[in-house]
């Protein structure tokens, strides 16, 4: 069944969709398919059964894509290997109806990323309200196109996520996002609505994901870190011919092995945490002290916690965990856990990949 949510905007179930590309609805001329791989699969086998016809137009990488490093030497794309693939897809059904799909693999558990497939759908639904009406459908129509539904709404009549979805209740009562997708839905108000990869809030999703990922035994792939901030970038560029002028660079942030003066580490890679009680917190004060001051107050975390990097080898081996090794010095820099590591003020980080204070310098580049 159809669910109208806003003008050219529906929401419905597995079923929904098949009636609208079998010809049942004319009015609906995109379709956002929220589906797990088997169920995505599966879906195509039942359309080809039904001779509907369809011609690929694009595919999205989303995920883990990373700038300059989604090209081997021989020109082919290293980010399918560490990515979600999203499919862009005409479908032609009955008296020639055209229809565009957008097929995004996502399986409804709480455990599952939402939020790296969250702006592309989003955008995918912006550009099919302009053409068309846009129908969005999961298996039951109840979690995954209710989240994204409900993401829009957020972004586009800057709604809170409570607000948003009692809204969308109102078009269909029977919507109910599953826990994760609701706290990465919070995560995305607080962020003001998209996606910031800058964000501290966005830093500690992913690593979530990743501890979540090694913890069911999964490899991860260092295409999944954080590109290596002490190798060499191509220089950036503004026009062409002797006129052109390189973009003005600014000063960043810098961690460098103290031994070789590497970079290891810029501030955009720095995982903050709200700094806690320490031990040092649960010492005996005498209480004849005078002092008027907590010295504690001014306690200072020893280390600086950032995301996995590309130059961690130790981390990419697949250990539980391991010193941090300088890749140029070899000097010791750190310590990884996937399963967290205290900080000297007391915060838990997990997983954690530490760098000690005592062991790099800071600086600009």
């Amino acid at each position: 069944m159809l669910y109208l949510v806003r003008e050219k905007l529906f929401i419905g179930n597995i079923n929904a969709a098949a009636e609208v590309l079998l010809g049942g609805n004319e009015e609906i001329t995109h379709i956002l398919s929220v589906l797990s791989s088997a169920s995505i699969g599966f879906f195509s086998e039942w359309k080809s059964s039904f001779s509907v016809p369809t011609k690929e137009i694009r595919t999205v990488y989303v995920g883990d894509s990373d700038s300059d490093e989604n090209l081997d030497g021989d020109g082919s794309n290293k980010t399918e290997l560490c990515s979600k693939k999203i499919h862009y897809v005409v479908e032609n059904a009955g008296h020639d109806l055209k229809l565009v799909r957008m097929a995004v693999p996502l399986r409804d558990m709480e455990s599952e990323n939402l939020l790296d497939s969250l702006e592309v759908c989003l955008d995918f639904i912006d550009e099919s309200r302009k053409k068309g009406s846009v129908l969005v459908h999961c298996f039951a129509g109840v979690s995954r196109s209710a989240a994204i539904i409900t993401a829009y709404l957020m972004r586009t009549e800057r709604m809170s996520l409570e607000d948003a979805l009692e809204s969308l209740r109102r078009s269909n009562e029977s919507v109910c996002p599953n826990d994760g997708f609701l706290e990465q839905l919070s995560m995305f108000e607080d962020m003001g609505f998209k996606v910031d990869h800058s964000s501290t809030i966005y830093k500690r999703f992913r690593l979530k994901v990743l501890g979540d990922s090694y913890n069911r035994g999964e490899k991860i792939d260092n295409c999944k870190f954080a590109a290596d901030p002490g190798l060499p970038k191509k220089e950036a560029s503004i026009g062409t011919g002797a006129g052109s002028q390189k973009e003005e660079l600014i000063p960043t942030v810098a961690f460098r092995c103290k031994k070789c003066r590497r970079v290891v580490a810029l501030q955009e890679n720095v995982v903050s945490h709200t700094p806690g009680e320490g031990e040092s917190s649960f010492e005996w004060h005498r209480r004849s002290s005078r002092n008027t001051f907590n010295k504690y107050d001014e306690f200072e975390c020893t280390s600086i916690f950032v995301e996995p990097l590309r130059w961690m080898k130790t981390v990419e081996e697949g250990g539980l965990e391991g010193k941090l090794w300088c890749v140029h010095c070899e000097g010791r820099l750190g310590y990884f856990n996937w399963s967290g590591i205290q900080c000297s003020c007391g915060s838990w980080i997990t997983p954690a990949f530490q760098l000690h204070k005592s062991r790099v310098d800071v600086s600009t580049v």
